[in-house]
């Protein structure tokens, strides 16, 4: 009885390194896509590219770019500032939603981007 306790319990270890390495996987890949997102850019502007705001995968800003002529009115470049940086925030998003949908096979995985 023992033995075959064993055998049993061999048997179902076995099978669990299988399903371990399934499931370490697509944790590998999803850490690769965010790595990869991290360094993949988007653009925003506003204002016809008055203002221009570069921001990373993980909607991080990179840069704003501000010209010349935005600067004589202080309240419009405020506006064509956060709209830049809305602009790029929502296709930073889109980029990584359309990356990670990928991974997930279109389900909406929440906390994922």
């Amino acid at each position: 009885m023992n033995r075959q306790m064993r055998r049993q319990a061999k048997k179902q270890q076995g099978k669990q390194q299988p399903l371990q390495q399934q499931q370490q996987q697509p944790m590998e890949m999803l850490q690769k896509m965010q790595n990869e997102l991290e360094t993949l850019t988007v653009e925003g502007s506003a204002g016809g590219g008055v203002v221009t705001v570069v921001m990373t995968g993980k909607q991080t800003v990179e840069s704003v770019e501000i010209a010349e002529e935005a600067l004589e009115d202080v309240e419009m470049l405020q506006d064509l500032v956060t709209a830049a940086v809305n602009d790029a925030l929502n296709k930073s998003q889109e980029m990584a939603s359309e990356k990670l949908s990928t991974l997930t096979g279109g389900l909406n995985i929440p906390g994922l981007t």
